[in-house]
């Protein structure tokens, strides 16, 4: 595509697919049972977790004398190759099952086995995220909402993690309980209890394995996801707030993309949430000029939690440094003041936003 006058020329990196010559027989075998061939390396993947992060876990478990040196080691392993992949793994596969209907039992696996494993409870991501999150929008029936916040205040962050976690799952019942989904309703509270009878009775018998394996990967995917959705929805068009161009943003050409599947292309997430995650690339290129008339930020080399410590840290140009032109070139005084305009608490049928939680020096 020919970008407009003076636009920069855009080149993408991220993933895309190309069918190859040939396949070995254990990818055939596989093949035969997952919908989208497009999708082999969510097998590989959950493989891998299998015979190598899981029997780990179950060494700290069964060794008679637990060092807690292990558990840095253990989440070494967790964090350096797994963790990251399998959120968004589970993201996908929760978007677009992963097995055919006739193996469909298989769906299981990925959240009520292995999710465990790096800091997810059965059911509720997948509650949360479709029942919830893409039926309101980041506006303000959203229960992860970010309109109501100064997206650079880290007093705000604060205030909306804490919301999260210590009242999010009971908001979360609520919710689907005053909507009459019942269904979605009692599949969060199950896959709560679920984990927290297992993590309590294993903590019972062993504590120290209990918060290597499943406490310390629980707290700390719930701070991630929080501030990855904050991220997302940080710039915020306070006049268009229910457009997904302007109430998302989109991260191209990143390490954070070759590892977890295209996640930063969350503007066309949401305009479509089942579009298969290879085909991101190739809708922001088709669609560059509706992009750039809608006003959409998309930024280069960076990831959601990289974007989320600037946001902390109140670094505006070097986030401005990062704003690529799809259009006619900015300055980056323009780009920073464009950036800030978006991060304003945007008004509600509620209270002022500005009151509602405490403003940082």
């Amino acid at each position: 595509m020919v970008p407009a006058d003076g636009a920069k020329h855009v080149e993408l990196t991220d993933p895309t697919f190309t069918k190859p010559e040939r396949r070995s027989a254990f990818d055939r075998f596989w093949l035969s049972m997952i919908r989208d061939e497009r999708d082999l390396p969510f097998v590989h993947l959950s493989l891998q977790v299998t015979f190598v992060l899981i029997p780990l876990a179950v060494f700290l478990f069964a060794t008679p004398d637990f060092r807690w040196w292990f558990a840095p080691i253990y989440w070494v392993v967790l964090l350096g190759l797994f963790l990251d992949r399998c959120i968004l793994m589970l993201h996908n596969t929760s978007h677009r099952p992963l097995f055919k209907k006739k193996f469909r039992f298989l769906n299981n696996y990925i959240p009520w086995v292995l999710g465990p494993f790096y800091g997810e409870t059965p059911e509720t991501y997948f509650t949360h995220h479709l029942g919830m999150h893409h039926n309101e929008g980041n506006l303000e029936d959203d229960l992860s909402s970010t309109m109501k916040y100064q997206r650079d205040n880290v007093l705000h962050w604060l205030h909306y993690f804490a919301k999260f976690f210590f009242a999010g799952i009971f908001e979360l019942a609520v919710y689907f309980y005053k909507r009459g989904r019942y269904d979605f309703m009692w599949r969060t509270l199950l896959g709560e209890i679920a984990w927290y009878v297992v993590v309590v009775s294993l903590a019972v018998w062993n504590f120290e394995a209990t918060f290597t394996v499943f406490i310390f990967p629980w707290l700390f995917t719930r701070m991630g996801m929080m501030a990855g959705n904050w991220a997302q929805h940080a710039f915020i068009d306070p006049d268009r707030p229910d457009n997904d161009y302007v109430s998302s943003i989109t991260c191209i050409n990143c390490r954070y993309n070759r590892r977890c599947f295209n996640d930063g292309y969350h503007i066309s997430h949401h305009l479509r949430a089942n579009r298969h995650w290879t085909d991101h690339p190739a809708e922001l290129m088709k669609n560059r000029e509706k992009y750039v008339a809608e006003g959409a930020l998309v930024f280069e080399g960076v990831d959601f939690f990289e974007i989320w410590m600037m946001l902390m840290m109140k670094r505006h140009r070097a986030l401005a440094e990062r704003l690529v032109d799809l259009g006619e070139p900015r300055s980056v005084e323009e780009k920073i003041e464009l950036i800030k305009s978006r991060l304003r608490p945007v008004p509600t049928r509620g209270p002022a936003p500005v009151d509602a939680v405490p403003t940082a020096a």
